[in-house]
């Protein structure tokens, strides 16, 4: 196998854009040196508030040898999820881009599924796991190593062509493939515009994110009562965020996907702010039936919209 380390990465990857993925860089399996002390001080200094599990499995997330036995190879893909339309009342609670359609979780994981059947079908057996930001996997830091793009100061990956309205995802496979050059350079210059946007102060400095202050953290993550002194700080927010990506000058290169599953009902995107905040459990079970804003639960994006409609 490892005679054709070329072909069989080409093959890999020209089925990846015909399953719809916008890049696919491929990385070799191995621990991340240089992220393991930056990981460390960022849980010691507690900056993952309630997000517990971000401690568990600390030497799995460096090592993705210790996911899949015999891993050589991590495949990092992304999809785009950049809307083209949007919540049509500027005064209504809003929902980040992201969970515009149904659940990433699922859409993707099925086309990875699909890709790893793809290789052990034309390739031959080889054996592979599935990730999609649900396992101890640091998917920014393979994203970078297999030359996607840069991690930008608000802490999301940056592609030149496409900016970072994208979900990364990706397949650890013991078949040695031939690996892209890391993405070296940092494109974001002295800009300063999603630490200067972020009105909750979340973006510490460059990279270092506390997210015990993030908007998306607070509506999602949280389950105790949101902190009043953020009560003047949401900006309408109701699940999610978007600010350091809307201000980023990269995503002016975001183009409308074209995944079917990622289509927003217009029931959702013409809810009037009124609507929202007499939303009913029987409304929210229709809306997002197949949403990860489902993750929320109803009583926590009530408790969202009550605390913004306080502002």
């Amino acid at each position: 196998m490892t005679g054709n380390k070329a072909k069989y990465s080409k093959l890999i990857k020209d089925e990846a854009f015909r399953l719809g993925f916008m890049q696919c860089g491929i990385a070799k399996a191995e621990f991340l040196e240089e992220e393991a002390p930056r990981l460390e001080k960022w849980l010691n200094s507690n900056f993952h508030g309630e997000m517990a599990y971000m401690e568990n499995h600390f030497d799995k997330r460096l090592d993705p040898r210790l996911l899949v036995d015999g891993a050589k190879s991590v495949i990092s893909l992304t999809l785009n999820y950049f809307p083209g339309e949007q919540q049509t009342d500027p005064d209504a609670p809003k929902i980040s881009k992201y969970a515009y359609g149904n659940d990433y979780h699922l859409v993707i994981k099925d086309k990875l599924f699909e890709l790893l059947r793809f290789i052990s079908e034309q390739i031959g057996e080889v054996s592979g796991r599935a990730f999609v930001d649900s396992a101890p996997v640091l998917d920014r830091a393979w994203a970078r190593r297999s030359g996607i793009g840069w991690i930008g100061k608000n802490s999301n990956l940056i592609n030149k062509k496409s900016g970072s309205f994208f979900f990364l995802a990706e397949l650890i496979v013991d078949l040695e493939l031939e690996y892209d050059h890391p993405f070296e350079t940092d494109h974001c210059g002295t800009c300063t515009r999603c630490i200067d946007a972020c009105p909750t102060e979340a973006i510490l400095s460059p990279f270092i994110i506390d997210a015990k202050k993030c908007i998306s953290y607070l509506t999602i993550e949280l389950r105790e009562e949101i902190p009043d002194n953020f009560s003047d700080k949401m900006d309408n927010w109701m699940f999610g965020c978007d600010i350091c990506q809307d201000v980023c000058p990269w995503n002016k290169f975001s183009v409308p996907h074209s995944e079917p599953q990622f289509q927003p009902s217009e029931n959702l995107l013409n809810m009037k702010r009124g609507d929202w905040l007499d939303i009913t459990e029987d409304v929210f079970k229709t809306l997002f039936k197949n949403s990860a804003v489902k993750r929320t639960r109803f009583k926590g994006l009530t408790r969202n919209i009550d605390f913004i409609k306080k502002a």
